[in-house]
């Protein structure tokens, strides 16, 4: 299961521990995100999507439908 999220599209970054001595060691910054449940009145059906949080606030601005509207738009397939 890759830890992608399916509006923002935020994956893994990858970057360094640095020590007190300045040693760097390689490590991965993983997005925050969460499985949820939304509601489309449209489509009168539930999906289960894996989000980011930005992508939670988004949807909580916009709505779920507007925001499944532009990932489309924008060439998103897994919405």
């Amino acid at each position: 299961m890759a830890r992608v999220c399916d509006i923002t599209g935020k994956r893994p970054r990858v970057g360094n521990n640095v020590s007190h001595a300045n040693n760097k060691t390689k490590r991965k910054f993983y997005p925050n995100l969460h499985k949820k449940r939304f509601y489309i009145p449209e489509e009168d059906r539930w999906i289960t999507l894996k989000v980011s949080t930005t992508a939670l606030r988004t949807i909580n601005k916009n709505g779920i439908s507007a925001v499944l509207k532009e990932a489309r738009a924008n060439g998103n397939t897994l919405v």
